[in-house]
């Protein structure tokens, strides 16, 4: 057990926080009946799954993906040789996450003004009594 944990879980102590961090969003959406605390439990879901996608996009050792290759030839060091183009960084994952952070504000701000609606409707955001007053309605017609 002991080896596992020195293995398994120390190397990889951030992904694990992320996972943990992930199941307590999974869970607010899946017990929780208030919608607006299913939306909190989404953005939180969401949140550990862009901070496990950015941890994946660090490389050990590397450098800004920004970096002026002539200026770093004359420079007066001459540490061009210095600069490894294996040990820049991949901006891709950090550059989709923000993109993803940008579409996930706008869908909570859609989500928000859509539970103001329904608690103008139905006059509550428990997804129980909603569907129940849905369903009377739907009895009467």
């Amino acid at each position: 057990m002991e080896t596992f944990f020195k293995e398994a879980v120390v190397p990889h102590f951030n992904f694990w926080i992320y996972v943990i961090i992930m199941m307590i969003g999974l869970w607010s959406v899946i017990a929780k009946n208030n919608l607006i605390k299913k939306l909190i439990g989404l953005s939180i879901f969401q949140t550990a799954i862009l901070l496990l996608y950015v941890s994946l996009g660090v490389k050990e050792g590397a450098t800004i993906p920004i970096i002026d290759h002539h200026a770093a030839e004359l420079s007066l060091a001459g540490d061009a040789a210095a600069i490894n183009p294996d040990a820049i960084a991949n901006p891709v994952p950090h550059v989709l996450m923000l993109t993803a952070i940008v579409v996930g504000v706008a869908t909570l701000g859609v989500a928000l003004a859509l539970c103001q609606v329904i608690y103008k409707d139905f006059g509550t955001l428990e997804e129980d009594e909603v569907l129940q007053k849905i369903k009377a309605l739907h009895d009467d017609v």
